[in-house]
């Protein structure tokens, strides 16, 4: 937009952050000027057409008398129009200034008052020159009843030229009002010309208007009398530049009613687009144009929505596993996978919560899952669920994982330094395996949750007990060393072998080889 134009629409629109009164004010100042030149208009384009388009007819008796009399008629009635129409406008405007200047949510009834502003000013200019089509006919009947014709016809023309003008320029004035008032809701039903309805009006100015004129030069001089070249040279310069010029103007103010919110809506789009869901787009009015506007941001609003539940929805249940839903929907059952497991335990919760008030015992839980979320995330794992003092931590499902059981056994590293060395205030076991396992949605239709069930798991859990009783307060089993890459598989030591609780065949341990062995806290 060229600078001549961003300061004509600051003069419209008024400066960013305005409060409701100056907007009112504004725009009361506005729509009298607009209302002013409009009528201003209109008689250009009777005084243009009775003077050099349209021939008075011949055998008109007193003519010199006629001719004062319509001029003065033309400068009075001009002079009373405005005035009335300024006065009348302003106080059919009063509703709509007090709705403008209101710092509160609009009713829809009083929506629909301030949408339809413009066609009420445009109401009262149907009155005034209706009138003086009539009251002008009929001053001029006394004389002659083709020039009565004439000037009701000029008259006519006159007409269409202001309420037009004004319809147009008064629902550009009013569009910071609207916008305010259609930030929540936009009324159905609002009766409002809309695109189609505005491409008539300029339609009807630019080339109606002067084209009329043409048949009525055509007709006159057919019937009453024949045009000298001259004349007919001077109509239709006069004809020819009225469409150029105002129908310039006004297909351009008809344009950018349509086009600056379509605009407003592209550049809000390109946001989206870029993720930034704060986008939001003003609506300009109650057409086609303003419910588009108006859809696009309850769709916004919608996507912000979806955009909450499926950050809740991952923080629930796991990113990965809220990815997979969302892209391949949900089935009851599971698949089988190889995954490496870790569990972890607090160690004397029971003690816990019963010598500490419950307020203080969640919020040392709080802050030593936020330890084990940090340490699983960056080591690619998945915290499956929160068992209370425990978290299950799973590595290769619901997606494929290169080298689970590796990250795995680094991560239980770190945990039990971390939760060693931070000041927690608890003490937490953990322990590893890996193995083939189902993972998948188990429950019902009406409730489920992804999880993983199989060997590993139960091994984990078994190991994550008998991890309590040791100084490192870590154990995996042997078959997840020997899964893991050489270089990790180096960090860790094979110590005896056991028969896990609820376990046939015995399981080999292996606990981190100490740099400086770990003591229990």
């Amino acid at each position: 937009m060229s600078e001549v134009g961003r300061a004509f629409r600051q003069v419209l629109d008024g400066p960013p952050g305005a409060s409701r009164a100056q907007t009112e004010r504004r725009t009361r100042w506005l729509v009298i000027i607009a209302a002013v030149l409009a009528n201003i208009g209109g008689a250009l384009v009777v005084l243009v057409f009775a003077t050099v388009v349209l021939q008075d007819p011949d055998g008109i008796a007193e003519y010199t008398k006629v001719q004062r009399v319509n001029v003065v008629v033309f400068f009075v009635y001009l002079t009373v129009a405005i005035g009335v129409g300024v006065v009348w406008g302003l106080r059919s405007f009063r509703p709509v200034r007090e709705l403008v200047g209101a710092d509160r949510r609009l009713e829809e009834a009083e929506q629909l008052l301030l949408l339809r502003a413009p066609l009420r000013l445009m109401g009262v200019h149907v009155a005034l020159w209706g009138i003086a089509t009539v009251g002008w006919a009929a001053v001029n009947a006394c004389f002659s009843g083709l020039l009565a014709v004439k000037v009701g016809l000029t008259c006519l023309l006159g007409a269409v030229t202001t309420c037009t003008i004004v319809y147009l320029l008064a629902e550009r004035l009013f569009r910071p009002a609207v916008t305010t008032a259609l930030q929540n809701k936009v009324p159905r039903g609002t009766g409002m010309p809309g695109v189609v309805a505005r491409s008539v009006l300029a339609w009807a100015l630019g080339t109606a208007v002067p084209v009329l004129g043409l048949v009525f030069v055509g007709v006159g001089s057919l019937i009453v009398a024949q045009m000298s070249r001259r004349q007919l040279a001077w109509t239709m310069v006069a004809l020819g530049g009225t469409a150029l010029l105002v129908g310039l103007g006004v297909t351009y103010i008809a344009a950018r009613a349509v086009a600056d919110p379509v605009d407003s809506v592209r550049l809000a789009m390109a946001r989206v687009e870029r993720n930034d869901l704060d986008a939001e787009v003003p609506v300009y009015d109650g057409s086609e144009i303003g419910l588009l506007q108006a859809g696009f941001n309850h769709m916004v609003i919608g996507l912000r929505e979806h955009e909450r539940l499926q950050d809740l929805f991952g923080r629930q249940v796991g990113e990965d596993v809220a990815k997979v839903a969302l892209e391949r929907g949900v089935d009851l059952g599971g698949e089988l996978r190889q995954v490496a497991v870790i569990f972890v335990d607090v160690i004397g919760s029971t003690r816990l919560a019963a010598t500490r008030p419950p307020t203080e015992v969640v919020t040392l839980l709080n802050r030593f899952f936020a330890v084990v979320v940090d340490v699983i995330d960056r080591h690619g794992g998945w915290i499956n669920k929160f068992e209370g003092d425990a978290a299950l931590v799973i590595f290769g499902a619901p997606l494929d994982l290169v080298d689970a059981p590796t990250r795995a056994l680094a991560a239980a590293r770190e945990l039990g330094e971390r939760l060693h060395t931070d000041a927690l205030g608890l003490s937490a076991a953990v322990g590893v395996s890996a193995g083939e396992a189902v993972a998948g949605h188990i429950g019902a239709e009406k409730r489920f949750e992804y999880t993983v069930i199989g060997d590993p798991v139960n091994e984990a859990a078994r190991l994550t007990d008998l991890a309590k009783s040791t100084s490192q307060l870590v154990l995996a089993s042997d078959a997840v060393v020997r899964a893991a890459d050489p270089a990790e598989a180096q960090c860790w030591e094979f110590t005896e072998e056991v028969t896990l609780r609820g376990r046939t065949q015995p399981t080999r341990l292996a606990a981190p080889r100490p740099v400086g062995r770990a003591t229990r806290p």
